[in-house]
Order: structure tokens, then sequence, then C-alpha cells
């Protein structure tokens, strides 16, 4: 029987966010899902010369560093994992999560999502008539003398809907719409459809308000200076119900 409400916690707002958020989500949020955003678009050009330097990197490798942390609490207690930790490389990060899972003698079902690098496919889709216009300036990408050096498109929340449906119990992806990593666990949970847009806009509105991790909790507070510490701001939680409407809380502690 489906949960009436399911809770997706964020553990990262950006490449860098406090690592312990992982653990102490995982160790009293009662939560069903764990997601994470490590990816600015400062990060992207990060993760690119990442990548330049060797071909098997071009990932977040601090979600490594998170998942020795709690993957073997989360396979035990149910709680799937959907990040974007991926980047520029989301299946070299599932090679690395699989290994560091054998170390830790436990046997995840891992999905990598890719398709939104189009970094290879720039000349071919420039010949078949793509403008890549520039967003300010009536310039086509091909009038400009300069080549790009990368080329990311922002995917949707299906494919981590159909990897949570053949099971996997964490879906890294590359670049994919912040609100997707919410999005995906509540259409997979629920069962909605792609035409179901006010369910979609809901939890797209929790997404957004929770990918940005502990701006959402405090993090952005005007009067900051009343406050004694923001060394340990809980990170939130979106209870999501299936009519698409949620609730924004956090752990008690």
């Amino acid at each position: 029987m489906k949960k009436k409400i399911i809770r997706i916690a964020n553990i990262s707002g950006f490449y860098g966010d406090r690592l312990s958020a992982a653990k102490e989500m995982v160790e009293v949020g009662n939560i069903d899902y764990i997601t994470g955003d490590y990816l600015a678009e400062l990060t992207m050009a990060i993760l690119y010369k990442s990548k330049i330097k060797n071909p098997k990197t071009g990932y977040a490798v601090t979600f490594l560093k998170q998942m020795n942390d709690v993957m073997a609490e989360c396979l035990n207690k149910k709680i799937r994992i959907v990040a974007n930790a991926g980047g520029m490389n989301p299946k070299s990060l599932a090679k690395e999560i699989s290994k560091l899972a054998k170390k830790l003698k436990i046997n995840p079902k891992i999905a990598s999502i890719e398709g939104d690098d189009l970094t290879d496919k720039i000349d071919e889709l420039n010949s078949k008539g793509e403008n890549f216009k520039h967003l300010d300036k009536p310039v086509k990408l091909l009038e400009n003398k300069y080549k790009p050096l990368s080329a990311n498109v922002y995917l949707g929340c299906w494919g981590i809907v159909e990897a949570l449906k053949d099971g996997a119990d964490i879906v890294i992806t590359g670049r994919v719409a912040d609100t997707s990593l919410t999005m995906g666990p509540a259409a997979y949970h629920f069962k909605w459809k792609k035409n179901d847009w006010n369910k979609l806009s809901g939890a797209a509105i929790a997404g957004h308000i929770i990918e940005c991790s502990g701006q959402a909790t405090g993090g952005n507070y005007s009067n900051f200076e009343e406050i004694p510490s923001f060394k340990n701001i809980g990170f939130p939680i979106a209870e999501i119900f299936n009519n698409g409407e949620s609730i924004i809380t956090k752990n008690k502690n």
C-alpha cells in the first residue's frame, strides 16, 4: 500500500555544502527519499576542468563521502537517493558508488541517467538548422568565433521516474532541472501522468523550495545578526501529498 504522504529531504544545495547533513537527515529524518543538488552554473565549469584533466572524473566527489556515511543505513531503512552529483559524468560516479558499496559489503541497485550532454552534437544540430540563438542578442552560435567547451540541456523528471520503476535504490543524474529531483520521486510514488499538470507543478514548487538546502530554513534570514550560530541549520524536508500540495518542514533537532 502506497503512503498517502511521502517525505523528501534535501542534503545539498551546492557543491561543497555541509557534508554532515546527509548523516543527520538519515539518522533522525524519518524520510522516504534523499535528494541533493550539486550543480550551480559555475560548478559545471569546475567539473568540466576536472574532466579535461581526467576523463573518468567530472562529478561531485563530495557525494561519495556522503554515501560512505549513509548508503548502508539508507538501504536498511529503504530510503532511496536521487542526486544530480553526476555532473558531467554520471556513469563514472555510478561506477565509483558501486565500488564503494562493495567495500561496505552492501549491494544497492544504482542507475545513472545521461542525455543532457550535447557537446559532441553541436555541429550536427547546427547542420540540421538549429540556430542556438543568443538569449539577449540576435546572434547565432555559428556566427561566434568561439567553440563551446561544453553544452548541457536540462532534463526533466521522467528518467528518474523510470529508474525508480526499475528498482533503483540510488539514481545519479547529470544536468536535470533542480525541481526534477523532487518531482521524480513524487511522480513515481503517486503514479502521476505526464499531463497531471497541477500535481506536477505542486511538486515543482516543493522542489524549488528545498533544492537550495538551508536557504529554506533560515539561511536567507534578513536579520541574521540575531542568530547565535548558523553551523547547524536544519535542512528542509518536503511532505508531499497525492494532490501535489506540500508542507515544508525540518527535523526536530
